[in-house]
This record gives structure tokens, C-alpha cells and sequence, in this order.
């Protein structure tokens, strides 16, 4: 069975990788999808977030790294998949995932959405908090991996 995870990853975080670690566990194949919104602004290009995503990930063999501008559900469907993984650290982003995974449901029944709670680990990282950390020039290598951490540091100059 194939699964997608999908999320913008601007950028990774441990967060991001102990989820797609996991979930790379339980299914046959998991694509890993930068939903790319031309509307929102990004710290990380497209191709860079990809290219990061790929270098954090390269230790597991049954997961893929593209980019995409379709809805979660079509970009599944697409690929054969029936899972979509979402990973949850709060009530709020279970508020908000469960009506995604409804939304899902209506347009493509045969589509599932597996819920993963965030390890407790990780439960306070997010990439808004890791990319203010780093703006303000604080060590961020307790939240992202270091390739992750020096593409941050070259986006905000820091020097060490």
C-alpha cells in the first residue's frame, strides 16, 4: 500500500522526519509532496525545500520526494495512493485536519486520512518557530537536522 504526506516544509523539521519515519515504516511506499501555494510566501524556494527534504530522508529507501500544485486528495489519487498521512500536535490541528480529511472524503471516498500523533519530542516544533529562532540568530539544532540548520543559516546570514 502507498501513502503520500504531504505539507509546504518551509522548512523540515525532526518533527516532519520522525512522522515520515514512521509512517515510512507502515506503508509500501511513501511519497513525501511539497504542496507548493504560488500565493503564500516562502523562506525556501520550491526546489530548495525538495532538495532538503531529500537530503534529511535519503536513509529510507521506500520514500519519494516530489512537488506538487494539485489538492492532497487528486495528487493521491494520481498515484495510486489511498492514504494520506497527516501528523497532529495539538487540538487546534486536529480541528483543522479533521475537516480536511472530511473535505478529502467528499471528493475522493477512496481515500483515507491516517492521523499520526507527534512524538512529545517534537510536539513543539514548527517551522514558523524554528524559522524565528533562526532570524533572530538563536541555535535551532534541537529542532532540524543539519543540512536543514546551514540552509538556514545561509538564508539569514549567520556566521559562526
Amino acid at each position: 500500500m502507498k501513502a503520500i504526506y504531504t505539507g509546504s516544509f518551509d522548512p523540515i523539521t525532526y518533527g516532519h522526519l520522525d512522522i515520515i519515519e514512521r509512517a515510512s515504516k507502515m506503508y509500501d511506499h511513501l511519497y513525501i509532496v511539497l504542496l507548493d501555494n504560488p500565493d503564500k510566501h516562502y523562506l525556501f524556494t520550491a526546489d530548495e525545500r525538495v532538495d532538503l527534504i531529500k537530503k534529511v530522508t535519503e536513509h529510507l529507501d521506500n520514500v519519494s520526494v516530489e512537488c506538487s500544485h494539485m489538492l492532497a486528495v487528486a495528487y493521491a489519487k494520481s498515484k495510486g495512493c489511498q492514504i494520506i498521512v497527516r501528523g497532529l500536535r495539538s487540538e487546534e490541528d486536529y480541528q483543522y485536519e479533521s475537516l480536511m480529511s472530511r473535505i478529502n472524503t467528499r471528493l475522493d471516498p477512496s481515500v483515507e486520512t491516517v492521523f499520526l500523533m507527534a512524538n512529545k519530542d517534537y510536539d513543539i516544533i514548527s517551522s514558523s518557530l524554528v524559522k524565528e529562532l533562526s532570524a533572530y540568530h538563536h541555535d535551532v539544532r534541537q529542532f532540524v537536522a543539519e543540512p536543514v540548520e546551514n540552509a538556514l543559516k545561509k538564508k539569514y546570514k549567520k556566521d559562526e
